[in-house]
């Protein structure tokens, strides 16, 4: 599941939403969409936690991930064990050390990927793309958006996007994976527009290595 929810989950970047009342969810959706729509590219730190599914077991994993449109992405998982996951806008790579193998599948066509796909390759809209509300249990600060996929996903069943109650810096994201589980990343350390080059999305395959091309992820 963990290649799965990579391709969706850093599609949100923060936004300013103005005014002295909550905005309604749609209205905050709207102002994070905006916001993300200019941002080319940021960096962050994260925790993966993962809890259920069939085996019922929790995981707890750390991190550094880079992002830039289009569909470039760098996901260093570096405790407990390390893992590499990379997208060059085309292929995407999936390397764990441990296993000296290397999975190369295809990023997915606009009419075979899912909503969040889309967001990646900037062609998604929060507000369109799911039905908005806020959720409950948001800590201190922070606001909480539950997104319900309009059309049905084949890899999680709705998402919980936690966002800093003033500037919308994006704080969590929690998915609903099939089947049963829940995967949350919290973020630290983000940063965006920094200029990140493209070589940052460049993979070679390390020596040694088994490669094993799969279908579309």
């Amino acid at each position: 599941m963990t290649r799965l929810l990579l391709i969706g989950l850093l599609v949100i970047a923060p936004a300013a939403v103005t005014g002295g009342s909550r905005p309604t969810a749609r209205e905050t959706a709207q102002a994070i969409q905006q916001k993300y729509d200019r941002v080319k590219d940021f960096t962050a730190d994260f925790t993966h936690t993962y809890e259920g599914g069939v085996l019922k077991k929790k995981l707890t994993e750390r991190g550094t991930v880079q992002i830039k449109k289009l569909g470039r992405m760098r996901w260093e998982y570096l405790a407990p064990e390390k893992k590499t996951f990379v997208s060059d806008g085309r292929k995407v790579y999936s390397y764990i050390p441990a296993d000296k193998q290397v999975i190369v599948s295809s990023m997915p066509a606009d009419d075979e990927a899912t909503t969040a796909v889309l967001f990646l390759a900037g062609k998604g809209d929060l507000a369109r793309d799911f039905t908005v509300s806020y959720a409950d249990g948001a800590p201190d600060g922070t606001l909480a958006l539950r997104l319900d996929p309009k059309q049905k996903q084949r890899d999680y069943d709705w998402l919980v996007l936690g966002v800093d109650g003033k500037t919308l810096q994006i704080r969590s994201l929690t998915a609903a994976e099939k089947p049963g589980g829940r995967s949350m990343f919290q973020f630290g350390n983000y940063r965006e527009n920094t200029g990140l080059p493209d070589s940052v999305f460049a993979f070679k395959i390390p020596r040694g290595a088994d490669v094993i091309t799969a279908g579309s992820r």
